[in-house]
């Protein structure tokens, strides 16, 4: 009888496993192009953004002209700022501006960018809505200052060609801020259409075939579906049309330039005037900061009650 010897196998070869010290260099590696590539926009941001800010903060405590040294002077600035009637007039013709600015804005683009989801899906119409985005602000504000003008715009001859009384638009005191409002509104409202309208094409198309399902007229759809699943997109819409529209700037500058008696003067075109005008420039950063309070506290007030960072989806 043959005894076969059985022999314990050969240990099995294990599989090469990368050393933690090769992920590590691996890492190191990518972190370093990744800041390669970042650098220029660090740099411009340290330049133009940080530095700029640091200092401004620092001469809101001093008395500055550009011909001389600052001079410290704490919280005159910021105390005399409380006393100014002409700073709160500006925060009032801003307000007005803003509150006009943003209700159309909003209100007309919401319009469009349904209409754009539902009727015109030509990519030719959206491009063309966004044309006068594309527009420099002063370009544009100049075309409807020629064509609103008091005496020869083709605007005021249509109104008078109608039997009716001309109109000031840029140099009343009625006028002027909803006329700026209205320009701006004409310029930036297809951009926030396609904004809106990028929310719009998120929402799953089955939540709507839903509520046709059960028998949910358009109005009722439009109110529990697309207002709620569209509060994320309208809320970063309302941040950055409110914030943009504080510091309106060009559009009053190459129109009125603050007139007539200062009923268009905005909170920038008066830091404006005391900076440049002035040469006030420690009371110009002194607003400026202001104004920097004001809008972080109106973004944190916006997303907060409006939920921004949140989702019916989820």
């Amino acid at each position: 009888m043959t005894t076969i010897t059985k022999h314990p196998p050969a240990a099995a070869h294990k599989a090469p496993q990368r050393s933690n010290r090769g992920r590590g260099t691996v890492k190191l590696r990518d972190l370093k192009v990744a800041l390669l590539f970042i650098l220029p926009a660090m740099i411009g941001l340290v330049a133009f953004s940080l530095v700029p800010t640091i200092r401004g903060i620092y001469l809101s405590f001093t008395e500055y002209s550009i011909l001389g040294e600052p001079k410290w002077v704490g919280l005159d600035n910021y105390t005399a700022i409380f006393k100014d009637e002409l700073f709160w007039n500006a925060m009032a013709v801003t307000i007005q501006y803003v509150a006009i600015n943003i209700v159309f804005q909003t209100v007309i683009a919401l319009g469009l960018a349904l209409l754009m989801h539902r009727v015109a899906k030509s990519t030719f119409v959206r491009g063309a809505l966004l044309l006068p985005f594309l527009v420099a602000n002063v370009i544009v504000a100049l075309l409807w200052f020629w064509m609103l003008d008091y005496q020869i715009g083709i605007v005021n001859e249509i109104i008078s060609w109608m039997g009716l009384p001309r109109i000031a638009f840029f140099g009343s005191e009625q006028w002027a801020i909803p006329t700026i409002a209205f320009v701006n509104v004409w310029r930036h409202m297809g951009y926030t259409a396609l904004l809106i309208f990028a929310g719009l094409q998120a929402i799953p198309q089955h939540v709507y075939e839903v509520a046709s399902l059960d028998g949910a007229s358009p109005t009722r759809t439009f109110w529990s579906i697309t207002m709620p699943l569209l509060r994320p997109v309208l809320a970063l819409v309302l941040v950055v049309t409110v914030i943009g529209s504080f510091q309106v700037f060009d559009t009053v500058a190459v129109t009125t330039g603050g007139g007539p008696v200062n009923a268009t003067r905005v909170i920038q075109m008066y830091i404006y005037q005391k900076a440049f005008g002035e040469s006030d420039f420690g009371y110009a950063s002194a607003l400026s900061v202001i104004l920097f309070l004001i809008l972080a506290l109106v973004a944190f007030v916006q997303m907060k009650f409006l939920k921004g960072n949140e989702s019916d989806l989820d």
